[in-house]
């Protein structure tokens, strides 16, 4: 009883005005989320899980879960059918799971430049660079540790919030003078997948028409793919980064540059 009372508190917690933006959300922690989604990109995906499962195994298209888990439908961005440890069985935790991989992805893309450009200009290693981040940036190591951790605090806690409550982040109290719900709403309907004016600049997945952004569902399910592709070859590369540094050698040292 004491458990269920917690749990419940926690959940309420994650749910205040405080970190919802002013709108308190009754949805449970891993409950279905329902966004307000573009048809088109809805009916590609349901057309893409019709056209049949990838396997992760060249050539092979059974086997049982470990080949061709029933979980798995290839709705998904790059879903092959790989989950051997069956992380994804619960609809709820696959849907975080596919947050918390397109997440890490992005954040090793960025890492992956900014190791290979940050040595290159500076030449310090990557693993060293903290303990020097003048060489890089004009900041001290405990100015930029407290900016860091200040900032990726609160983007990281509303990100959270917006996933178990999507659209509540988009609130104008944060800037009124430049829109803020407007610029940074969910364009797409998609989870992940924001657009719009401040997201997508560069207008790859989408149009402006009459000063709104519209998403493109066919050029969005391209991108996706093409994003979590090049998302796990950048964690591949960064554990090889981690190996690397484990030896003393950087990336541009393995290249012989």
């Amino acid at each position: 009883m004491a458990a269920a009372t917690s749990a419940t508190a926690v959940v309420n917690g994650f749910t205040s005005p405080f970190l919802s933006g002013g709108k308190k959300s009754c949805q449970p922690l891993f409950g279905a989320v329902v966004n307000k989604g573009v048809s088109t990109t809805r009916k590609l995906v349901v057309a893409a899980a019709a056209a049949g499962k990838k396997s992760w195994i060249p050539a092979v298209r059974g086997g049982g879960n470990l080949v061709d888990p029933e979980w798995l439908d290839g709705s998904l961005p790059g879903d092959y059918g790989f989950d051997p440890l069956g992380l994804g069985k619960d609809p709820a935790f696959l849907k975080w799971y596919r947050e918390a991989e397109l997440i890490h992805g992005r954040w090793a893309m960025i890492a992956v430049l900014g190791i290979f450009v940050g040595q290159a200009w500076s030449g310090i290693p990557w693993y060293e660079a903290g303990a020097a981040p003048e060489a890089v940036a004009p900041f001290s190591f405990p100015t930029l540790l407290g900016t860091q951790l200040l900032l990726m605090g609160w983007v990281e806690s509303k990100r959270w919030v917006d996933f178990f409550n999507p659209d509540s982040q988009s609130v104008e109290w944060a800037t009124p003078w430049s829109k803020t719900a407007e610029n940074f709403a969910n364009a797409t309907g998609e989870q992940g997948y924001p657009g719009g004016k401040f997201f997508d600049p560069l207008r790859l997945a989408g149009t402006m028409e009459n000063g709104v952004y519209v998403a493109d569902g066919e050029k969005l399910e391209r991108l996706k793919l093409a994003e979590i592709k090049h998302a796990r070859i950048a964690m591949l590369a960064m554990l090889t980064f981690y190996f690397e540094a484990g030896q003393g050698k950087t990336p541009l040292g393995a290249l012989g540059l």
